[in-house]
């Protein structure tokens, strides 16, 4: 339990100091004067840090890689560390392979669907009318049907 809080909390640090690193060689002036050091303006890092800026910069700079690497070193050991100590997963893979697997249930009986019947299917049609009175008193068809229209003698002939 507190080694894995440990690990957790010098994770953080890590990132941190990840951080703090990009940061720091963002700032430092080049060599030739030239680069992303001068983007955040020459005078600004004398300003901050005084006229002699490149040297406290360097040293934060140095200390900070010493620091990224000891941290790195002690989560590699402790990760380790908790790997051999928990060996929890190891343990029930060893049990799992002495214990007997066990054996499938055997499956329900599949029951198949009742056999269908072939009843033919019955279609009443209305009456088809021939007059426009007799059209006019039957009830209109529900919309969708295959009934036949009444217009025979509505129907205009061609001149």
């Amino acid at each position: 339990m507190w080694l894995s809080f440990l690990i957790g909390f010098l994770t953080v640090l890590l990132v941190l100091d990840c951080l703090f690193l990009l940061l720091l060689i963002l700032i430092q002036l080049p060599k030739k004067e030239a680069g992303l050091g001068q983007a955040f303006g020459a005078s600004a890092t004398d300003a901050l840090f005084g006229a002699g800026s490149g040297t406290a910069l360097t040293r934060l700079t140095k200390y900070g890689a010493v620091a990224f690497f000891v941290l790195t070193f002690l989560l590699a050991i402790l990760n380790a560390q908790q790997y051999k100590s928990s060996g929890g997963l190891r343990k029930a893979l060893e049990q799992a392979a002495k214990e007997p697997a066990p054996t499938p249930a055997t499956p329900a009986a599949v029951t198949p669907p009742p056999a269908a019947t072939n009843t033919p299917l019955k279609l009443t049609l209305p009456p088809v009318t021939n007059t426009a009175a007799e059209a006019a008193a039957a009830p209109a068809a529900p919309r969708g049907t295959n009934t036949p229209a009444a217009t025979n003698a509505t129907t205009p002939q061609p001149r």
